[in-house]
């Protein structure tokens, strides 16, 4: 099984994470094209007197916020996203205590399916997926919050009604006798926008959160592995 190798990016943010929790050592600056293992990374902190947990820990944190994504409509997130490397194979035992976090997170039941070693929780549009990699295991969280998003396109839709309207009784010279019913479009389908707009900025500040703490949870664990 191939070891995690960290890219330039994130070795800059494990080393700068790392210093914090021992402010009194120095950064060393690293780079390397092919990546750097946690092993080597570990005895690069150990040189300048960094200990190894908190490289390690360090580390963990990169994979944590690895993958962070979002799905927009008019620039405001319809989906959320995260994908977490685990660098080592979830256990059966660990999958199902998972399981059991995800319903009393969600407060939802949820469905478990298992093809192979491929698993996955979903509720909806909630899903969580476990995937092989050549390094172990990779978490996928991912959700859609389909009401505001129909609510949205059906605004936009409405207000392509609207404006159609306009032009076909400005074209025939009845738009004066046509403005009561513009007006009466023009507001159902802003109406529709700001229904599903004003939803989505707190929905998805809830579920980044929620999922960022069940990936921490998880790769917390690797410490008792």
């Amino acid at each position: 099984m191939a070891e995690r190798r960290y890219n330039d990016k994130e070795i800059a943010a494990i080393f700068r994470a790392a210093a914090e929790q021992e402010p009194q050592n120095p950064q060393r600056e690293v780079a390397r094209d092919e990546g750097l293992t946690l092993a080597e990374l570990q005895a690069i902190g150990g040189e300048v007197g960094i200990a190894s947990e908190a490289v390690a820990q360090a580390a963990r944190a990169v994979d944590v916020r690895l993958g962070p994504a979002s799905r927009t409509l008019l620039g405001l997130p319809v989906g959320v996203s995260r994908t977490v490397n685990l660098n080592r194979r979830l256990t059966d035992e660990e999958w199902e205590r998972l399981v059991v976090q995800l319903r009393e997170v969600f407060n939802a039941r949820g469905r478990t399916r298992s093809d192979g070693s491929l698993r996955q929780w979903t509720n909806g549009n909630l899903q969580v997926l476990l995937e092989p990699t050549e390094t172990g295991h990779r978490l996928r969280f991912g959700t859609l919050h389909g009401g505001a998003r129909a609510s949205i396109g059906a605004g936009i839709a409405v207000l392509g009604v609207t404006a159609a309207v306009v032009i076909s009784s400005a074209l025939g010279g009845t738009f004066g006798d046509a403005i009561p019913g513009i007006a009466l479009l023009f507001a159902a389908g802003t109406g529709m926008i700001a229904s599903g707009a004003l939803r989505l900025p707190r929905w998805a500040r809830l579920r980044e959160r929620q999922m960022e703490a069940l990936a921490a949870h998880i790769t917390s664990s690797d410490k008792d592995t």
